[in-house]
C-alpha cells in the first residue's frame, strides 16, 4: 500500500519539467516541489519519528514541510531543496519506514501509524490530479481513456422512507478518520433522491437559463462570489457561436459530454442550480443513508481517464438504486463540516479540528481519480464554498 501510494505520486510528478514544477502561487494549488517533501515529511513524522522514536532524516524538515507550520504562501519563499535532492529525501524516508515493518504480526496500533501516511499521500496524489487540470498541464503519460459505458435505466427519483439511522463508522472499524467517529443516531424523514448525479447536459440548461445572471437562485453570499468572479458558468467551459459548449479537460479543449456529470462546479453553484430546479441538495445524513450497501464497482483509481457517464457502473448501485454513489465525481451536500457528537481527536491533530465549521461544507462519495482503499461511505470530505478546481458535482433530493 505504501509502496503503492508512492508510486502514484511519482507517476503524477515524474513527467513535469522544471519550467512546469515552477507554478505561480495559487491559493488552491501547493508548489510541486514543496508537496513532494510534504508527503515524504509525513512519512517521517508519524511511521518514523512518532512510532519508531528516530531522530529526522533532514536537519530543516520541519520548518520546510509542516503543513501546519508553514503558512502557505511561505511554501513559494522557501529555500527549499531541489528536485533531485528531494526525490533523494522522498526515497530515504521510504526505504527505512519499510525497513522497520515487522515480518510477522503487527498490531493494530502500530499498523495504524503506517496506514495514515498511506492515507495522507493518496489525498495528496488527487490533489496533484485536479493541479495539473488547474494548471493546463496533460493528465500522466500512463493513464488511458476507456473504461464502461453508459448502462441506462438510471433516471427519475428513488423514494426513501426515511427514519432512525445510525450515521458515521462502526466502532471497531479500523483505518476511519477522527470525522468519522463514531455512529450515532440521527433522524431521517422520508425523501427522494436522483438517482444519478447532475449531468453536464442537465447544468447547460440552467447555464443557457441565464441561470448565472439572475439573482433569484442565489444565496447572498452565493451571489456575491459570482460578482466578484464574474462567473457566468463552470470554470472550464467553453461558450460556441452555435450555443453549444466545449470544455478544457487537461491540456485539451473538447467537446462537452453531455451524459457524464457536471464537475468543477462549487457549493454556491451546486446551491444556485438547485434553486433554479426546484430541488436542493442532500444533508450528509441523508446522502449516507442514500449509499447504503453500495459498492466499489465504480470509476475509481484512475483507472480510466476522466469521468464515465452518470448511468454507468449498475452494478454498483446502493440498496435503494442510486447509481455511483462511489467514485465518479464528489458531491456536495448541504451539511456544514462539523464534528459528530463525542468527538475526540486523533493523533494527527490538524486533519479536521481546525476545519470545523460553517465555511466548509461535507462532500461525500469520492471522484475518479480517488483510491479504492481510501473511500468509504462514511467519508468525509470537506472544502470552502468556493472551491471549483476540485473534482465535485452533485446530486439533487427533493
Amino acid at each position: 500500500m505504501l509502496t503503492d501510494a508512492r508510486n502514484r505520486t511519482m507517476e503524477l510528478l515524474a513527467d513535469l519539467t522544471d519550467e512546469q514544477m515552477a507554478v505561480p502561487e495559487l491559493d488552491i494549488i501547493n508548489p510541486p516541489i514543496w508537496e513532494m517533501g510534504h508527503v515524504a515529511w509525513f512519512w517521517e513524522r508519524w511511521a518514523l519519528r512518532h512510532l519508531r522514536g528516530e531522530a529526522s532524516i533532514h536537519p530543516h524538515a520541519d520548518e520546510f514541510w509542516d503543513s501546519a507550520a508553514v503558512s502557505h504562501h511561505a511554501r513559494w519563499e522557501l529555500p527549499l531543496p531541489s528536485r533531485a535532492q528531494t526525490v533523494e529525501y522522498m526515497g530515504e524516508v521510504a526505504d527505512r519506514a519499510l525497513e522497520r515493518l515487522p515480518d510477522g504480526e503487527i498490531s493494530a496500533d502500530e499498523a495504524y501509524f503506517y496506514w495514515l501516511p498511506a492515507m495522507h499521500e493518496d489525498m495528496h496524489a488527487e490533489a496533484f490530479a485536479y493541479t495539473r487540470q488547474t494548471l493546463g498541464f496533460p493528465p500522466p503519460r500512463s493513464w488511458r481513456e476507456g473504461g464502461e459505458a453508459g448502462g441506462g435505466a438510471a433516471s427519475g427519483d428513488v423514494e426513501i422512507e426515511g427514519g432512525t439511522y445510525l450515521l458515521g463508522a462502526r466502532a471497531g472499524e479500523r483505518f476511519v478518520f477522527d470525522n468519522e467517529k463514531w455512529a450515532h443516531e440521527v433522524q431521517v424523514p422520508p425523501f427522494a433522491m436522483a438517482r444519478c448525479a447532475v449531468t453536464n447536459v442537465e447544468f447547460a440548461a440552467f447555464v443557457n437559463d441565464g441561470g448565472y445572471e439572475r439573482r433569484e437562485w442565489w444565496s447572498g453570499e452565493g451571489w456575491s462570489w459570482r460578482e466578484r468572479e464574474g462567473a457566468l458558468h463552470p470554470v472550464y467551459w467553453i461558450r460556441q457561436d452555435n450555443g453549444g459548449w466545449f470544455h478544457r479537460f487537461y491540456d485539451r479543449v473538447l467537446p462537452l459530454p453531455v451524459e457524464e456529470p457536471v464537475v468543477h462546479v462549487n457549493w454556491y453553484e451546486a446551491d444556485a442550480y438547485c434553486r433554479w430546479a426546484g430541488r436542493r441538495l442532500p444533508t450528509e445524513a441523508e446522502w449516507e443513508l442514500a449509499a447504503s450497501g453500495a459498492t466499489k464497482e465504480a470509476r475509481l483509481d484512475a483507472a480510466a481517464l476522466g469521468c464515465a457517464p452518470v448511468d454507468a457502473y449498475a452494478a454498483g448501485d446502493s440498496q435503494y438504486g442510486c447509481r455511483q454513489m462511489i467514485g465518479n465525481v464528489w458531491e456536495w451536500t448541504a451539511t456544514d463540516f462539523m464534528p459528530y457528537p463525542g468527538f475526540v481527536i486523533d493523533p494527527y491533530k490538524e486533519y479536521s479540528q481546525p476545519w470545523f465549521g460553517n465555511d466548509r461544507k461535507v462532500l461525500r462519495g469520492g471522484c475518479w481519480v480517488t483510491r479504492s482503499r481510501l473511500i468509504r461511505r462514511t467519508w468525509r470530505n470537506y472544502f470552502t464554498k468556493e472551491r471549483r478546481d476540485v473534482f465535485a458535482g452533485l446530486r439533487t433530493c427533493r
